[in-house]
């Protein structure tokens, strides 16, 4: 575990079953991965691309049903979505308290193969009328699931690995999550008008599974990883509501959220602006779904040319502050062209810039700022940021922009609005990167109770 490495008598894991290699040799071309690293980066690499694979089969589909309920309805989607993650949370935290993270990412994710095989069931069976809202209730649900089985990765990857390495491999790691989302958006492209989507959902199952065997691998690899003897792995304990408490008492952890909520303020106005124009472009119902997954593709495939090239070479080069910054940066400049240029082109590639970007360089960024806290908030705090948090930041978007829109604004107006709040994210990620620099090289973690 990546807290164990500063212990005393630590020294690095013998390395010698992939060292001199031809696997290692052929990685060392993309990454500067070190021998015993390996084999955990490979598992971490499979687990992340059966993630991203079982969420981009879905992602289309709860697109997709989110216009067929109609697009003025999306903000009342968003808000059903805040909901459903304030309830999710708090037993969420109650199996990281009580049980190794073997087991409680193992159940979270079963959970959700049981909620998909539901969902298969109640399509089949639902009449056309049903049909509406049962697809509101599957964007609610699928808006629920992405970010939390994502977050739950990402949570034992800063568990698993400490920030010197996560620097070198979040960039090569967040790969494997590119790979995983063209494969999936493949699949929604090539089947979607041949077969029923909502039975591609097996597929989300399947991918699914194959997390959970990486997350069993990954869990005994970590121990030996840095030469951490010991027995099986204990619960992590604390309060149910840690995440919640921890996050409020510590100005670094704020600041985190407060990252979250400005990218995912901006990042819902540009999401509104989509579905409006796709309801008026596309009647068809297979037709947006492709559409979708052909958005979806375009962007996948940027951003794994980004991350296997470019991120740790930017994260080496300019540092964490300024690296975190770049996204926001990018919305500052994106968002003042669209305020002078309202068009339609202008808009979409706004919106392909900012997920390539977000995907490719912010997220295994953002990442690293929780490889300098207590190990309880990396599955609590980093939860409640990564959930409830960003489906706050929806919500506020939301709702801001259907009263922006009731005011009278259109794309250059919600445009102008959006540029002071992109510069105030400069800012956060800025003073982020810093706080996170000072805490790595004094060595020291954000303590579980808060307070830094």
């Amino acid at each position: 575990m990546a807290s164990d490495i500063h212990a005393p008598g630590y020294a690095p894991a013998p390395a010698t079953a992939f060292e001199g290699g031809r696997l290692y040799r052929t990685l060392r071309f993309a990454v500067n991965v070190r021998p015993n690293e390996v084999a955990a980066l490979l598992w971490s690499c499979l687990y992340v691309f059966a993630v991203l694979s079982a969420y981009y089969v879905i992602r289309p589909i709860r697109d997709e049903m989110g216009v067929q309920g109609g697009v003025d309805n999306l903000q009342w989607l968003f808000t059903g979505t805040l909901l459903a993650m304030l309830a999710v949370n708090p037993p969420f935290s109650a199996l990281v308290r009580r049980l190794p993270r073997k087991r409680f990412i193992s159940i979270t994710y079963r959970f959700f193969m049981l909620n998909l095989l539901v969902f298969v069931a109640c399509f089949a069976l639902a009449t056309p009328g049903q049909h509406v809202w049962l697809g509101r209730a599957f964007f609610i649900w699928a808006s629920v699931f992405n970010l939390f089985v994502v977050s739950v990765f990402w949570a034992l990857m800063v568990d698993v690995f400490d920030s010197e390495q996560g620097k070198r491999l979040f960039g090569f790691i967040a790969a494997g999550a590119s790979v995983g989302a063209i494969f999936g958006s493949s699949v929604i492209v090539g089947l979607a008008k041949n077969i029923e989507p909502t039975f591609l959902l097996f597929a989300s199952i399947v991918f699914l599974e194959i997390a959970v065997i990486s997350v069993a691998q990954l869990s005994r690899l970590s121990r030996a990883l840095h030469n951490v003897p010991g027995g099986g792995e204990t619960p992590i304990g604390g309060s149910v509501i840690a995440g919640f408490t921890h996050t409020l008492r510590s100005p670094y952890l704020l600041n985190g959220a407060a990252f979250i909520l400005l990218y995912t303020v901006t990042s819902t106005f540009l999401y509104f602006q989509q579905a409006g124009i796709v309801a008026s472009a596309f009647a068809d119902r297979a037709a947006r779904t492709q559409f979708f997954g052909q958005i979806d593709l375009l962007v996948n495939v940027l951003t794994l040319v980004v991350q296997v090239f470019l991120t740790s070479r930017i994260l080496r080069m300019l540092g964490v502050a300024v690296t975190l910054a770049l996204l926001p940066i990018l919305s500052v400049v994106g968002f003042g062209a669209l305020a002078l240029a309202p068009t339609i082109g202008v808009l979409v590639a706004l919106q392909v810039v900012r997920r390539v970007g977000n995907f490719a360089v912010a997220r295994p960024t953002r990442e690293l700022l929780f490889t300098v806290i207590a190990r309880e908030d990396k599955y609590k705090a980093k939860t409640f940021i990564d959930t409830v948090i960003y489906r706050a930041g929806d919500q506020i978007g939301s709702w801001s922009y259907a009263f922006l829109v009731f005011l009278g604004l259109g794309i250059a107006g919600i445009s102008l609005v959006a540029v002071p709040l992109s510069v105030a994210w400069v800012i956060n990620s800025l003073w982020l990167g810093r706080k996170q620099d000072l805490m790595e090289k004094a060595g020291t973690v954000i303590p579980a109770a808060g307070r830094s």
